[in-house]
């Protein structure tokens, strides 16, 4: 007769923690440093970009189409998608 405890259950519940929160971790630098899941970003096209709606800042509120900005001059437009 023995007076230890059996600590098989205990260990192997450790060693399930650890290697769970191993992975965890890989997982985590996998998909904080890399792209692979998220989807490819599409090229906007002239005709897109033409037709956005934009909105003057300021105390005189004016909405225009995009296309009027390079209409007589020339523009350098970036699209940016914010998220939400």
């Amino acid at each position: 007769i023995s007076f230890l405890p059996d600590f098989g259950i205990f260990t192997m519940g450790m060693w399930s923690v650890g290697l769970g929160a191993i992975g965890a971790a890989v997982t985590g630098i996998v998909l904080a440093n890399t792209d692979i899941f998220l989807s490819k970003p599409e090229k906007a096209t002239l005709e897109f970009l033409e037709e956005i709606e934009l909105k003057t800042l300021g105390s005189e509120q004016r909405t225009f189409k995009a296309g009027e900005l390079w209409k007589k001059n020339g523009a350098v437009i970036m699209a940016v998608r914010r998220p939400g």
